[in-house]
């Protein structure tokens, strides 16, 4: 299955399918959004409560759940990982991708879904879907794939990704912590991991959110030096909008990557460990 989709191979595969609406948000909860209007049928996965295991000070503020919570969160959601998965958000795909990414780690095929639920070409609907019974059987995070920041900081041939945004990557804006025990909190530092580059996941996308053809995907990560994704670990603010990074890569044809998902929330944290500002 392509690491992103569109509506109308959605139409084309409805009966095969899970549509997952992934939307979030810092402010507001998703499952607001999702009960205002979704896509017919799709059913509901809370990035906070579905996709993120127990935040401490050393894991950052998007740590992956545990194999039997994820399990426990898909079968709630009426995926058993038998149909493949097509996830949306109203993000361009960068918050949906947490999930996407997630299934195909465990070999469970998904998707994004191009364009969102702003491309959608229906009507939305504000019932609620209860989804069918569904039992996901616990599966354990593939080894190597989820790197420590122990193992990113042992890191000697690596290439490092950074996903968020320029301003962001080069320290000119504070990140912050909303989630991080419960209340906003800024991080220590600003910038980014030294030697890392930085692709901000939105340059994959269009004006309209649609995702960028392959080809100039490829040649974004060729301009960097990347032309293989098997090296490549990819990060951001929260280990969430990095899978769109790794996403991207694999429809290019780049291969897979992996995930650092304390990213810049758990390295900035420890002072201990370098830091850098400004462009590479």
């Amino acid at each position: 299955m392509e690491p992103f989709v569109s509506w109308q191979w959605c139409k084309n595969h409805l009966q095969e399918i899970v549509i997952v609406d992934a939307r979030w948000y810092w402010d507001r909860p998703g499952f607001d959004a999702y009960r205002t209007g979704h896509v017919p049928g799709a059913v509901f996965v809370d990035l906070d409560a579905d996709l993120t295991g127990e935040i401490t000070e050393e894991s950052g503020r998007g740590p992956f759940p545990a194999p039997e919570d994820f399990a426990r969160a898909m079968s709630r959601a009426g995926i058993d990982g038998s149909r493949p998965v097509a996830a949306y958000d109203d993000a361009g795909g960068v918050i949906a991708a947490r999930l996407a990414w997630m299934l195909r780690l465990l070999k469970v095929p998904a998707a994004v879904v191009s364009g969102g639920i702003q491309a959608y070409p229906g009507a939305l609907d504000s019932s609620p879907v209860h989804p069918r019974p569904a039992v996901f059987p616990p599966r354990p995070w593939p080894a190597g794939s989820l790197l420590s920041t122990r193992d990113v900081a042992a890191l000697s041939e690596a290439v490092l990704i950074d996903a968020r945004p320029n301003n962001r990557y080069r320290g000119e804006e504070p990140e912050t912590d909303p989630r991080l025990g419960k209340v906003p909190e800024a991080d220590p530092r600003r910038g980014h991991i030294p030697d890392a580059i930085n692709v901000p996941c939105r340059e994959h996308l269009e004006a309209d959110g649609m995702i960028k053809p392959p080809q100039e995907i490829c040649d974004r990560f060729a301009a960097e030096g990347i032309i293989d994704a098997s090296g490549v670990v990819s990060y951001c603010g929260a280990g969430v909008t990095a899978c769109h990074n790794l996403l991207a890569m694999e429809y290019a044809g780049l291969g897979q990557g992996r995930l650092y998902p304390g990213s810049w929330s758990a390295w900035s944290r420890n002072a201990e460990l370098p830091s850098a500002i400004g462009h590479r």
